[in-house]
């Protein structure tokens, strides 16, 4: 099957970090069902792990979370889906189950816990296997390029989003506006928030206008009133104590990335004292998933979405790193 991997971590502009190869097809084991992919989102845990921000835990590993198709094979003991089934396999593909953070229903906290495109080979390719109790049943509402976004950007910005505590009504900035951001804008803005998005990206901006936001401006601006919840989806740990300088008092605010650089230390007065909280969010439950997926079916959530050919999956990440793309790209077998 034709696949990319990570064949050497590095930067994207100037390393090409990507091959694309030729790999056997696999086989699934107990328990795993296999996916002919036919979309898969690229995701900037993707350029992460392509560009060595996030250490690679195997060699020559194919990336890719976000991954829609039908199921073609079946392992032994599997019986949640058959084959012809559209489903789609997102970030958090097994934990332990056995934990305190399992048993708690925190399983996005187990220390056990594996990762599609980073401890097993993602979406990248033309098939993919996927443990079918991790597996997600997509609604016939969302079609297969639609419906990739929403299997990462979708889900965990949907927890960072809950993490952020924002009240009915409330006031949420928005900081960065790539493919997570712009899905939780749809979710805020059709519950009833006023949206305010901070980004450096004037094309994100018009972008965040054209969704409902109520204000779009630079990343480093103060928006027009205090806020109550903050998400931080910029990699940028220097907009942290700016986020925090924007919240009223009690408000939150929720850093969604697996990756974040140095964050500035925080002056206390200014941006911690008066209960402002300062929280991360780490990957997602199975139930984050399920929830969030009949919520956008049914909120009529939309990414906009830029497909490409899976052929060009190295050129997406080199545009994804020069944020020459607005909203979600897609891979798209051919």
């Amino acid at each position: 099957m034709q696949a990319w991997v990570v064949d050497h971590p590095g930067p994207v502009a100037t390393s090409s970090p990507l091959r694309r190869v030729q790999l056997p097809e696999p086989e699934p084991g107990p328990g795993e069902v296999r996916i002919r992919v036919t979309a898969c989102g690229v995701c900037r845990t993707d350029l992460h792990l392509a560009e060595g921000d996030l250490a690679p835990r195997r060699d020559r590993t194919v990336p890719g979370h976000e991954v829609v198709g039908v199921v073609d094979a079946l392992g032994t003991g599997t019986g949640r889906f058959t084959v012809g089934d559209r489903i789609g396999a997102a970030w958090l593909r097994r934990t332990c189950g056995r934990c305190r953070f399992c048993r708690s229903g925190r399983e996005n906290l187990c220390p056990d816990a594996r990762f599609t495109g980073w401890d097993a080979d993602g979406g990248y390719a033309e098939l993919c296997l996927v443990p079918e109790a991790y597996a997600y049943r997509l609604p016939g509402s969302l079609d297969d390029v639609t419906a990739a976004p929403l299997l990462c950007a979708g889900i965990v910005g949907y927890r960072a989003l809950r993490r952020a505590e924002l009240p009915p009504g409330g006031r949420l900035g928005i900081y960065g506006f790539g493919a997570s951001a712009h899905v939780v804008a749809q979710v805020a803005i059709a519950q009833g928030a006023t949206v305010h998005v901070l980004t450096r990206s004037a094309a994100a901006r018009e972008l965040a206008l054209s969704l409902g936001a109520a204000s779009a401006g630079p990343a480093d601006d103060v928006p027009p009133e205090a806020l109550d919840s903050a998400v931080l989806f910029a990699p940028a740990g220097e907009l942290v104590p700016v986020a925090m300088r924007a919240l009223d008092a009690g408000g939150t605010l929720a850093v969604a990335g697996i990756h974040l650089s140095d964050v500035p230390a925080l002056d206390y007065d200014s941006e911690l004292f008066r209960e402002r909280q300062l929280r991360s969010v780490t990957a997602n439950t199975r139930a984050d998933g399920d929830e969030f997926l009949h919520l956008a079916s049914t909120l009529g959530v939309r990414p906009r979405t830029d497909p490409r050919p899976l052929a060009a999956a190295d050129q997406a990440l080199e545009d994804l790193a020069a944020d020459r793309i607005i909203g979600a790209a897609v891979l798209v077998t051919e």
